[in-house]
């Protein structure tokens, strides 16, 4: 209805670029919205717009420090609290959203909008669809049988292509991801991989700190657990693994299971992503044994070799309208 001029999409005179994918969980879309915002915070007045996938509550709401992950999201709260001063925004009308925002905060010069490919009310100036590499799109299938959750050929609004978790990746490969992505001049690609950072305390309550070869439980709710188990095999000793549904809630059984696991393995800590350290952080549920010894691993976003290293300067590039970034086509 969008394509055919039944629906709309609404412009706006502030720069949006939307974060997004063509399938479900997993693709790595929130260190990519994470990255270009480090990048830009310090040029633009810069504020994060999402909708805020699993709260409770409807309607707009600015995340605070000190919200709850159920009121506004866990996404959301993690960039949040990696970003204070940043205007971080849930909503899930997103025009009805960069209104009040253009309204309220005519400081803000620049919207990212996380997770919006599929918000087409919105006509961002810049579209960055993040693929996983470890799920082929070009392999994949809808759900229920797969994990797109779009077509294909939605494919042909994208300008940038970010392919992630491409720890190893020949340059064939590359050229085989170019070939199936960039069908239209303008559209550019790049490759990258999940970078671990230092693991870090959950809570002020954990002792120590992880070195590597130390004992671990990996522990995650996320919507590709393989991945993160996997990186945490090349810096620990994994002893067991606990692996729940994306975005999920931590129940009374949850925490009795880590506790277990603890009791089982003494000499191990309990390593969570920091999607799920913004769930376990502040729950009263979690007793102190369990946050004594809970640790999140951070990751960054590190552009693989042989890859175009020019994305965060061509994207600035783009936003100012110093480099056209191309008419929209009709076909992919």
């Amino acid at each position: 209805m969008f394509d055919c001029g039944l629906l709309k999409s609404e412009k706006f005179a502030v720069p949006v670029i939307c974060v997004g994918n063509i399938s479900v969980g997993g693709t790595g879309k929130t260190p990519t919205a994470e990255m270009i915002m480090r990048y830009m915070m310090p040029r633009y007045n810069v504020a994060l717009l999402s909708r805020g996938y699993g709260r409770r509550t409807k309607g707009y709401m600015e995340v605070e420090c000190n919200s709850s992950y159920r009121d506004v999201g866990d996404e959301p709260l993690q960039i949040k609290l990696k970003f204070p001063d940043a205007l971080v925004v849930v909503c899930e009308k997103r025009a009805e959203a960069i209104r009040r925002i253009e309204r309220e905060h005519p400081e803000v010069n620049l919207i990212i909008m996380d997770d919006g490919f599929q918000h087409r009310y919105v006509e961002a100036r810049i579209n960055v669809v993040v693929m996983d590499y470890t799920r082929p799109f070009y392999k994949d299938d809808f759900l229920p049988c797969g994990t797109l959750r779009d077509r294909v050929d939605s494919l042909y609004r994208a300008h940038y292509f970010i392919v992630t978790k491409c720890s190893a990746m020949s340059p064939l490969e590359q050229r085989l991801w170019r070939k199936e992505l960039q069908k239209v001049a303008y559209q550019k690609v790049y490759f990258t991989r999940m970078v671990p950072t230092e693991a870090m305390p959950v809570t002020a309550s954990a002792t120590g700190r992880l070195r590597a070869g130390d004992e671990v439980i990996a522990m995650s709710g996320i919507g590709n657990p393989k991945v993160f188990v996997a990186g945490v095999r090349e810096r620990y000793k994994v002893v067991d693994a606990l692996n729940f549904a994306d975005h999920h809630v931590y129940s009374v059984a949850d925490i009795k299971r880590m506790v277990e696991l603890l009791e089982k393995y003494p000499s191990a800590r309990l390593l969570t992503t920091e999607k799920d350290a913004v769930k376990l952080r502040r729950s009263r549920r979690v007793p102190d044994s369990v946050r004594e010894r809970l640790f999140f691993q951070p990751v960054k976003v590190e552009f693989m070799e042989g890859s175009d290293d020019d994305f965060l300067g061509t994207l600035k590039s783009d936003i100012e309208g110093k480099v056209h970034v191309g008419d929209t086509p009709t076909t992919f």
